[in-house]
């Protein structure tokens, strides 16, 4: 089964890497990247993916009220949270505004695949 994804943070480097990391995988379908938080919300009612890859940190809309706008109009979409940040607020505020997980950067090499694995299982 494809685990439908859309990749946003406002760094293009960074999802082009994020990109190439999940194009590894037969499962991961990319289905578009947004920069910016009000262009997640609005790709998001086009391309109704599985799972967002969010950025906590980005201009105007950060990341945490665009997961916040999202989960208000698609309450069962998952979204995942991946920042530079280790501190447990993050976490603590990224799960509170609606976040199904919370990864650092640092570490998708490890978590990303097993956390969206374990988040379609848990919603399929």
């Amino acid at each position: 089964m494809a685990i439908r994804l859309l990749l946003v943070d406002d760094d293009a480097g960074f999802r082009s890497t994020l990109r190439q990391l999940l194009e590894q995988r037969a499962e991961a379908q990319v289905l578009g990247e947004a920069g910016s938080g009000e262009e997640a919300i609005r790709l998001t009612d086009d391309l109704h993916p599985d799972v967002v890859l969010m950025d906590l940190a980005m201009p105007r809309m950060n990341g945490l009220e665009a997961t916040r706008q999202l989960k208000t109009r698609w309450p069962e979409l998952a979204v995942v949270i991946l920042t530079v940040h280790d501190e447990e607020v993050y976490r603590r505020t990224a799960i509170a505004a609606g976040a199904t997980a919370f990864l650092q950067k640092k570490m998708l090499g490890v978590d990303l695949w097993p956390t969206l694995v374990r988040i379609v299982n848990r919603n399929g």
